[in-house]
């Protein structure tokens, strides 16, 4: 008669299991496996963009409205921005950490906005003056 055991392959639960109540033991089999080379390379390329992506062009109606949107997030930072330097010149270091503790970064905001709107219209400008001389 044979029989399947699993106690050699017991754990006893670690600290993180406990804490969130598995006050269980737990049993692993160590998996192993190998790729060479050849599979390696496949799966490193299985999600890779290729040159022409990037001339994709959006449709002009949504890249028209996410202009639109960014630039009132961009409004809304430029303003908020401009209230936190004219709060600067009447606080005190200590004051202003307080303040500003938990909330966004508005100048850190806006140049990731910027930069990434400009990279956009950009692309799209580009793709877009590439598709009327080619095609």
């Amino acid at each position: 008669m044979n029989q399947t055991s699993n106690l050699g392959h017991l754990r006893k639960p670690s600290i993180q299991a406990l804490i969130h109540n598995l006050n269980r033991h737990y049993y692993s089999i160590n998996i192993s496996y190998r790729k060479n080379t050849l599979e390696q390379k496949m799966l490193l390329n299985l999600h890779k963009k290729t040159w022409a992506q990037g001339l994709v062009i959006k449709n002009a109606q949504q890249h028209a409205e996410l202009n639109e949107k960014m630039m009132g997030q961009l409004h809304h930072l430029a303003k908020t921005y401009s209230q936190r330097l004219s709060e600067e010149g009447t606080k005190t270091e200590e004051e202003l950490a307080v303040l500003n503790v938990g909330k966004i970064d508005p100048k850190k905001h806006l140049e990731n906005d910027v930069e990434r709107l400009m990279a956009d219209n950009i692309a799209q400008s580009l793709g877009a003056m590439l598709d009327t001389i080619i095609f």
